[in-house]
């Protein structure tokens, strides 16, 4: 009898509870303020009970689907010029409105901590340069913030944690935000013009991240040259780089006079390290949604096996256009920085991993040499690399005749006692300060020697007393080195070797 009773309880409560649980629903990326890729197709997605139908409207557009036997309904509505605000309107079993939604443009920004950086900077170990000042200037109504929460995954979600959904910039949003996006798409959305086109930017970031963890299982586990992300090595590498970024803050710290407290970001977290971990949860959930492009900074955390960083990082921008279905979108990124770190970390290797990327269709490289800090990790001037890379999204997205980039090395021959060096970019070719500085000069031993240099025309002759018959020549090599070669448009050079780098172990 109390058996009959409670079943009798329960199926009357079917009726009740089975509705919420057919519900229509969107993931989290979807919301209010949100911006939608102009000119391409709109894609809408989400769940629902298996076979519900589900319509969406949008901006006088209207498309209607089912939902498939896993509950899942995706959709597609033909692509719109830039504009707004508009309203989509979900419609099944129950009703989804999202308002003030604008058709513009769509960044993918993503990496470790550079990139993590706030406008407000990192609470006691790193500021942004004149971020008062910023912040309160930060009011830009159609630039819209998307900010989600760190995660890992074994495998790739289809939605993402977030704390809250899209948001206006305004100074009480733009302080926790991206210090990097932020300049990006203000410079980018001045530099439109009278186009005036909404920016919409997606943080998804995490500090002391490898490139490795950014990739899919896909890519990593289809090319046996990378191995050696899923070398026993990782828990040893992941042990290092943690110990040298104590160290560097301790350091810091001490001549600072203050006891030391290293940020937070510069502790690698063993989860964030897995391969594929960062990618399944914080980049698989954005596959579907049509972009504009990627801006990334990323590359210290593999510094410390940085050859690795000439496999892993082209492998890892072809997999994210892979995974996003829509060919080679624009992938615009940041060559790390100049930084004293320690011998354990070699940031020229790395650097001139990230110039040899270039090879690849629609990317471009934002050089920050100059604007290192030899003792912290986190340069203030975040200004500088907005700046640039709304450069190079100005050229190479939108065809402006700019010079976006610095001088790049594009080779070197011996003659004599000298190299003769010849770059891209070089027009109006010079140096800031007594004399150019940053050129090394290497026999057939491999073995670099500092040397002078002098520019002639679009060139730089480069040559040392200590190697008479020079064959290799290279620039800006050390981790903080004294570099100053400059383009008439005020882009710094590039850290590059004509030395062929090793072969990945």
């Amino acid at each position: 009898m109390h058996f009959r009773l409670l079943l009798s309880l329960f199926a009357a409560s079917l009726p009740l509870t089975f509705p919420a649980i057919a519900e229509v629903s969107l993931p989290k990326l979807f919301s209010s303020h949100m911006v939608l890729q102009r000119d391409m197709p709109i894609h809408v997605w989400g769940s629902a009970a298996e076979g519900e139908r589900v319509t969406a409207e949008f901006h006088g557009l209207t498309a209607s689907t089912t939902a498939d036997h896993a509950g899942r309904w995706s959709l597609y509505l033909s692509s719109q010029s830039a504009g707004g605000p508009f309203t989509l309107v979900i419609r099944a079993t129950n009703t989804i409105q999202f308002d003030d939604i604008l058709l513009g443009d769509l960044w993918f920004a993503s990496g470790q901590s550079n990139m993590e950086m706030p406008l407000a900077g990192f609470p006691g170990s790193a500021v942004v340069q004149n971020a008062d000042q910023e912040i309160a200037a930060a009011n830009y109504p159609d630039i819209r913030f998307f900010r989600i929460d760190r995660d890992v995954a074994d495998y790739p979600l289809e939605d993402v944690k977030a704390a809250t959904g899209w948001s206006r910039c305004t100074p009480e949003t733009a302080k926790d935000f991206s210090a990097v996006a932020y300049f990006f798409a203000r410079d980018l959305q001045k530099a439109l013009g009278k186009q005036h086109v909404a920016i919409g930017l997606i943080d998804s970031t995490w500090g002391g991240t490898p490139a490795e963890a950014w990739t899919s299982l896909d890519t990593l586990g289809g090319d046996p040259a990378l191995a050696p992300a899923f070398a026993a090595r990782a828990e040893k590498m992941d042990h290092e780089a943690t110990e040298i970024r104590l160290d560097q803050a301790d350091k810091l710290a001490k001549e600072q006079g203050r006891a030391p407290t290293p940020n937070r970001d510069w502790h690698p977290n063993p989860a964030s390290w897995r391969p594929a971990a960062l990618y399944n949860a914080m980049v698989a959930p954005f596959t579907p949604l049509p972009i504009r492009g990627v801006i990334w900074y990323q590359g210290e955390s593999n510094s410390s096996h940085a050859y690795f960083y000439n496999r892993i990082f082209p492998a890892m921008i072809q997999d994210w256009r892979r995974q996003w279905h829509q060919g080679n979108f624009p992938f615009l990124f940041v060559q790390i920085s100049a930084f004293a770190s320690t011998s354990k970390e070699d940031w020229g290797t790395l650097r001139d991993a990230q110039r040899r990327s270039l090879y690849l269709a629609k990317t471009g490289m934002a050089v920050t040499i100059d604007a290192g800090d030899e003792h912290n990790v986190h340069p203030a001037n975040k200004q500088v690399v907005g700046e640039r890379l709304s450069l190079l999204a100005r050229q190479i997205v939108f065809g402006e005749d700019i010079t976006a980039s610095g001088p790049f090395f594009q080779l070197a021959y011996p003659s004599g006692s000298a190299m003769h060096v010849w770059f891209h970019n070089a027009d109006g070719l010079r140096f800031k300060g007594d004399s150019l500085e940053g050129f090394e000069v290497a026999g057939h031993d491999g073995v670099f020697v500092a040397a002078r240099a002098q520019i002639e025309g679009e060139t730089v002759i480069v040559e040392s007393s200590a190697v008479p018959n020079p064959k290799y020549v290279r620039y800006a090599w050390s981790n903080f080195p004294k570099a100053n070669l400059y383009n008439g448009a005020g882009l710094p050079a590039s850290t590059f070797t004509s030395f062929q780098p090793a072969s990945i172990p």
